[in-house]
């Protein structure tokens, strides 16, 4: 049989080695994840083996070092939480009552799983999250996602749309920082459903502020459909 021949037919051990191999990183996943999620970032990787009900060993073999395996149990995270704010990115009734759905549904998320949360931002104690690419392209991927819906807006309504992505990554900055400070204080006196009420406060005051400097009125009783 030719080299052509066998690539054509992959040998069925190679396929059902692959398989288990992606079955023990699935079981390997999950069982970081509620490690996280029940006792905080710090969870090491013997515990998560542990949990999984594989050696210690196998975990290394499956990813290449921790920083692989906290950067995948990130794109986990992240599926999760997109799962729930994904449905508010496409906006619907008032401009009120989609700002408030956003920002309730993000919160309500956060406030369930502030661990996970957590991790997002700082990893675990010996990979530290900063730079890390999966949580930068979430972030940088929902305010493009803004940015075009804004810049719709504004080339709807005859207007320069050059300032629709400023705008987006504005406002998601300020949401990413305000809740990474309120989180980062458990005694803080705000509530989860003050903090909902700031942030929705803020992002239209934002929104508000920026389009009418370029001719653009909308209230929040305006209907979405109606941008």
């Amino acid at each position: 049989m030719t080299k052509t021949a066998e690539s054509a037919h992959p040998d069925g051990r190679s396929t059902r080695w692959n398989d288990h191999k992606e079955q023990r990183k699935a079981r390997i996943l999950d069982a970081a994840l509620d490690a996280v999620n029940e006792g905080g970032a710090d969870v090491g990787v013997q515990q998560i083996a542990e949990r999984a009900d594989v050696p210690r060993s196998v975990v290394y073999r499956i990813f290449k070092d921790r920083a692989d395996l906290d950067e995948q149990l990130r794109v986990r995270i992240l599926e999760m939480m997109m799962t729930d704010l994904t449905p508010t990115l496409t906006p619907q009734g008032t401009v009120g009552e989609a700002i408030s759905r956003a920002v309730e549904t993000y919160l309500q998320w956060i406030v369930k799983y502030p661990r996970l949360h957590h991790f997002l931002g700082k990893g675990s104690p010996s990979t530290r999250a900063t730079g890390s690419k999966v949580v930068t392209g979430t972030k940088t991927a929902i305010a493009v996602q803004l940015g075009n819906l804004l810049g719709a807006i504004l080339t709807s309504r005859g207007k320069p749309s050059k300032m629709a992505e400023p705008l987006a990554f504005g406002v998601i900055g300020l949401v990413d920082v305000s809740v990474n400070r309120w989180l980062s204080q458990p005694g803080s006196d705000v509530t989860s459903a003050e903090l909902a009420e700031f942030l929705e406060r803020s992002i239209w005051q934002v929104l508000d502020g920026n389009l009418r400097s370029i001719g653009v009125d909308i209230t929040l009783s305006t209907p979405i459909a109606d941008l």
